[in-house]
């Protein structure tokens, strides 16, 4: 009988796309229709990860407005809104991504993408960035009706390709992602140039990059560990 194909999933902000560019200036927008200063891009960075509407939670608690339930949807509408419309007008892969993926690809990995952004922004963000024929599935934070670090988004990714967990990678760039990992028992790998305010080295991750080009021996070394 032939090896189960392994699976490599990957987070998105932060992991494969560096998004926070339009991310950041849509934020700055929604912030300004409602009088409220920008926050400083290295401060906002680490805010980006549980979507739209934690990323405005997080900058009003930073500068230290409250707001109603209902204004707060009304920001979130409109910061999906316009961020619709400019997903990839600056974002963009990070370095050595499409190699990456090319080597996975030739090694017959399974390629994925499970991330806390809605399945739909994922996806119009993607094909923007002309990958999404790159990945298998691609699912987000209402695709399962539950985000990570549940197992479920992970597991149900993983199901999705026709993949097992027992042969497959989470790849990320925060606490969120390698504690989901770890929820379903498979391995994890952290990048070092995402959004996090947790060093990379410090999330206990099995292996951590700095570089795409990393990427490949990194999987290679954990499918031969859980192979073991």
């Amino acid at each position: 009988m032939s090896e189960t194909r392994p699976v490599i999933a990957f987070d998105l902000d932060g992991t494969l796309v560096d998004t926070a560019p339009d991310l950041l200036s849509t934020l700055d927008l929604v912030l300004s229709t409602h009088n409220i200063p920008p926050v400083d891009r290295d401060e906002a960075r680490p805010m980006i990860g549980g979507g739209a509407r934690m990323l405005i939670m997080r900058a009003l608690t930073h500068a230290g407005v409250a707001v109603e339930t209902t204004e707060l949807d009304r920001m979130n509408r409109q910061f999906l809104d316009h961020y619709a419309a400019h997903i990839a007008d600056e974002s963009r892969p990070f370095p050595g991504l499409i190699e990456a993926l090319d080597r996975l690809e030739a090694q017959g990995a399974i390629l994925a993408v499970c991330t806390n952004k809605l399945e739909y922004l994922a996806r119009l963000l993607l094909d923007g960035l002309g990958l999404t024929q790159r990945f298998a599935a691609i699912t987000g934070a209402d695709t399962y009706g539950i985000a990570k670090p549940d197992p479920k988004p992970l597991l149900s990714t993983i199901a999705a390709c026709g993949g097992d967990p027992r042969r497959a990678i989470m790849v990320g760039d925060s606490a969120t992602d390698v504690n989901t990992a770890r929820a379903c028992r498979i391995p994890a790998v952290a990048v070092t140039f995402g959004y996090t305010e947790i060093p990379a080295a410090q999330l206990g991750a099995d292996r951590v990059i700095a570089h795409f080009s990393e990427l490949g021996l990194a999987v290679d070394d954990l499918l031969r560990s859980t192979a073991a």
